[in-house]
């Protein structure tokens, strides 16, 4: 009951603090979308630096929008970065095998309409909900403010 209590009172302070920057986050079906000051191939650099950086393993970036003109179709800028480090995430295959179709962790950087680049992921707590991953509550702590510190050294 007292970690059922707890892990509540972490995510509520988790999403109190990604809300508080409302003009530069927002979370919404699992999702988190934090504002980029820059272009999309710069946040995307950033992004792949900044991984680097701590060791993660960058399996692959598609670019949706090259493909798309490949076959004479018109995307806004738009990158998936596919990244992830084995060691957490065979973890959480551990607690629940069916989060490996969530997994390797994923980044979108893309362009809306007015031209605004956003940085977009999965929240651990989506993956947790949909997984029912609470004996991994220590590693999803951990994956969510990885993956936040990570997004913002990009904006």
């Amino acid at each position: 009951m007292k970690t059922t209590f707890l892990s509540t009172l972490l995510l509520s302070l988790f999403f109190i603090s990604l809300t508080a920057c409302a003009s530069t986050s927002s979370i919404n079906n699992g999702l988190v979308s934090i504002k980029s000051q820059n272009s999309v191939d710069k946040t995307v650099s950033l992004l792949k630096a900044t991984l680097n950086k701590k060791g993660m393993t960058i399996f692959t970036t598609i670019d949706h929008a090259a493909n798309a003109k490949k076959v004479g179709l018109s995307l806004r800028p738009t990158q998936l970065i596919i990244f992830g480090n084995p060691k957490i995430g065979s973890k959480l295959m551990a607690c629940a095998q069916s989060v490996a179709i969530d997994l390797p962790q994923k980044y979108l950087v893309s362009e809306d309409k007015k031209g605004q680049v956003w940085i977009t992921y999965n929240t651990p707590q989506y993956l947790d909900k949909r997984h029912g991953l609470s004996a991994c509550e220590k590693i999803i702590t951990k994956v969510s403010g990885a993956l936040n510190g990570i997004a913002r050294s990009a904006i």
